[in-house]
Formats: C-alpha cells, structure tokens, sequence
C-alpha cells in the first residue's frame, strides 16, 4: 500500500503567531516535524500543506517537499483533502504542523491499523486518563471503544459517565481514553468526507471526527501510553526548545 503523511501548516496563530516558522534551534518548527515523519518505516511519501507562501518558500529551503492549497479551507482535514486529491496513495495520514516531538511509530501504527482492518475508514489514536480534572475538562477529548477496538464516540463531556461511585483510572484495559488528534484515512474516505456537510452532531460537540461516525464510517482507535507534546502556547515552544538543547548538548 501506498501510505502519504500530509502535514498542514498555517502562519497564522492566536496564541503563537508564525509558529512553523519559529527557528530556535536553528531548524523551523515544521522542519522538525518534517523530519519526525521521514522516520516513518511504512510512508512512501511525506508533505506539508500549506497556503502560506513564507512557509511554502521555507520547506522548499530545507529540501521538504510542499503543496500550496487554497486559502478558504475551514479545517486542516479539508487542506490535505486537497492535496489527498491529487496523489497516487492508499492511506493518508493528518500529522499535525506542531507536533515536533511525535514518535515516528505510532504513525507507523495509525497505517497498520487501517491495513489490519478492511472495514474501518480511519484510524486515529487515544491514550488513558490519569485523573479526574483533566477527564471533566471540555478541553480534552474523550472517547469510547467497543471491544474490536473501533470508536462509539467522541465526547467533550466525561464519558462513560460513572453513575455509582468514582472512575477508576488504573483499571486495565483502561476505559477512559482521551482522544489524540491524529488520524489515518483510506484516501476515498478522506476525501467523501471533505465532500460531506458538517453533522448537527459535529457542530454541537465542535468535533470534526462526529461527521465519519454520523455517516457510519468506522473509526479504529489505538492505544498509546502516553500522549506526545504539541506545541500550542510560546511557554510549550520555551519547553520543546530546551528539551531539544538538552538532546543536542
């Protein structure tokens, strides 16, 4: 199979503008995730998306390879559509353009999920809740899975809600799952649902993935032990900056 991570980037950023282009350690932001995604051992191809020309001109400085999208895309997921429709790939993976420090093999097990279940349009990724504030906080994204492993659905509100006494967060398999923003899609699902209007569901809960589950398109969720460290706030660059200087001392 032919698999292609595709990385969105935009410039602009509330709460850190021009973040692909931040270059502290002496290699862009989106350079870094770049890099993380050519230690894929299953992607046959890897590009960033983008409809910046700073960035665009940026990637093509370091070697990348790049795609100039449209600018009036509402979603990321609607940007790699784009580039989705013109590639010669069986799987698509979104990979996040702040997510420098991603484990190149849980990239490789987003894939693996899809190729290991022919019935499933999309693969995405959950690790376990740890504690009670962060389960109730809207924030973070929850999600049930039925036995094979496949999403029942994804929640802003605490769920499975625990009616009698307290969740247990230790219990193994775990049963609450905070949902990680990445995900595999068969190109042709991809690409239905960047065709498909968003779902009153969707829209109440601000959850893009509602539209597959909506429309019966099933989603394979894997489990990971830990979640990996996005770089959203100047204080989460500060921290990713000093981690890489401590790798490279």
């Amino acid at each position: 199979m032919k698999i292609a991570i595709v990385i969105p980037a935009r410039f602009a950023s509330l709460r850190l503008p021009a973040k692909p282009l931040l270059r502290e350690t002496g290699k862009y932001l989106i350079q870094h995730v770049y890099d993380r995604a050519l230690q894929s051992r299953l992607a046959t191809d890897v590009i960033i998306a983008t409809d910046d020309s700073r960035i665009f001109d940026a990637v093509r400085e370091f070697g990348g390879e790049v795609r100039m999208t449209r600018a009036d895309h509402p979603s990321g997921t609607d940007r790699i559509a784009e580039v989705a429709s013109n590639l010669d790939a069986d799987i698509v993976v979104n990979l996040q353009g702040d997510e420098p420090l991603f484990d190149p093999s849980d990239l490789d097990s987003l894939a693996q999920s899809l190729i290991d279940n022919p019935a499933s349009g999309m693969a995405t990724l959950a690790t376990p809740f740890r504690d009670a504030v962060a389960w109730r906080n809207p924030n973070f994204v929850k999600v049930v899975c039925d036995d094979a492993g496949k999403a029942l659905y994804f929640s802003r509100s605490p769920i499975p809600m625990c009616r009698d006494g307290d969740p247990d967060f230790a219990a193994l398999p775990p049963l609450y799952l905070q949902h990680l923003g990445v995900y595999a899609y068969r190109r042709e699902t991809l690409l239905k649902l960047s065709a498909t209007p968003p779902h009153a569901i969707e829209l109440s809960e601000k959850l893009e993935q509602l539209r597959a589950l909506a429309h019966g398109i099933g989603i394979q969720v894997g489990v990971i032990p830990h979640a990996h460290r996005g770089v959203d706030t100047p204080e989460d660059y500060a921290a990713f900056v000093q981690a890489w200087s401590s790798q490279t001392s």
